[in-house]
């Protein structure tokens, strides 16, 4: 209290007040550091108060034994498919583990410990993908968004590269890429929080990265869905679009930026070729995935875990995939409904 008390009286003197903290830290005595405040607006939702670092971010109060199914049926996808087909599983940390201030610790679980309990289940011959690691050491970057329930493209890059690397595939660093910045953003954790007026008084940019010197070709398969929008009532035929979708600066859609968002069956076929083709099973989080691997594979395909209507073994069959990655956010891998579907993915249309 009485370091704080003097920095205090010394705030209008930095000079004198720098000195005094360098006199301090020479005899190993840190000055008290205040942290910021936590509040919930609404149950699972946590509002921490930072002026112009705001952030709001959701809960995750889940059992672990909620993810065993999950581990049980990316091991049942090791036992249908070919040994030759190589499996991975990528468990994505929300940003709950990385910026919830000691305060609020007690109305969360952790997430590290559920997505180790996944990976403690896995065969031997599925490769886990730890982007746990990979992202905490970038936390002082903006790897996920302060307004929107979603991680940023930073960090879907960080997490690629430690796929990539586990694939064995080419991945190229941010410098061939092109940076593209959609400002005012305030994305979903405004509604989330019931309009909470702190989330859209600070917002944030929406930085995404295209990559440069590689032709590439996106397709998508167009699903209608019906007014609960959890069921598929009708399709499209294959078009060619664009991969990246154009949004404005203040728009709060800035996240489907990456393929337009869930609801299409995705194709990219890219200039690289070495043969390898992969298959992403995901959540929206894995949206943001793609666009770094286009380097590492010669096709991608992106399956989202609520709206497929075809039977998956014979996709992978028809398209030569070489290679799937699970790619799922730590809650979606909790759900009973995400496990369902892949499973009857397997079966249906049979």
């Amino acid at each position: 209290m009485m370091h704080s008390n003097i920095l205090s009286a010394l705030w209008r003197k930095p000079i004198l007040a720098i000195s005094y903290v360098v006199f301090l830290l020479s005899f190993g005595v840190h000055p008290a550091v205040a942290q910021p405040s936590a509040r919930q607006p609404k149950p699972g939702i946590v509002i921490v108060d930072d002026s112009v670092n705001t952030r709001t971010f959701q809960t995750f109060v889940v059992p672990v034994e909620n993810a065993t199914p999950y581990a049980q049926v990316v091991n049942h996808y090791r036992q249908v498919f070919a040994d030759s087909i190589r499996i991975y599983c990528m468990v994505i940390p929300t940003a709950v583990e990385f910026y919830c201030p000691d305060m609020a610790k007690s109305w969360t679980h952790s997430e590290r410990l559920t997505i180790d309990h996944i990976y403690g289940l896995l065969s031997d011959s599925v490769t886990a993908i730890d982007v746990c690691s990979a992202l905490a050491a970038h936390v002082s970057e903006p790897i996920y968004a302060r307004t929107d329930h979603h991680w940023l493209p930073l960090g879907a890059y960080y997490a690629a590269q430690a796929f990539a690397s586990a694939a064995g595939v080419p991945f190229r660093d941010l410098g061939s890429y092109d940076r593209h910045v959609i400002g005012r953003f305030v994305g979903s954790m405004f509604r989330y929080s019931g309009r909470d007026s702190a989330v859209v008084a600070y917002p944030e940019e929406f930085v995404y990265y295209t990559p440069r010197g590689i032709r590439y070709q996106t397709s998508f398969v167009e699903y209608q869905l019906d007014k609960s929008r959890r069921k598929v009532i009708s399709e499209s035929i294959p078009s060619e679009t664009r991969f990246f979708q154009p949004y404005p600066d203040g728009s709060s859609l800035a996240y489907c930026t990456f393929m337009g968002g869930d609801y299409r069956l995705t194709h990219v076929a890219t200039a690289t070729r070495n043969h390898r083709r992969l298959l992403i099973l995901k959540d929206s989080f894995g949206n943001a995935l793609p666009a770094y691997l286009f380097y590492g594979f010669q096709d991608i395909h992106v399956v989202d875990c609520r709206y497929f209507t075809k039977n998956l073994v014979d996709y992978v069959h028809d398209h030569h995939i070489t290679d799937i990655l699970f790619a799922n956010n730590v809650s979606h891998a909790s759900l009973p409904a995400t496990t369902d579907s892949y499973r009857a993915y397997l079966t249906q249309d049979k």
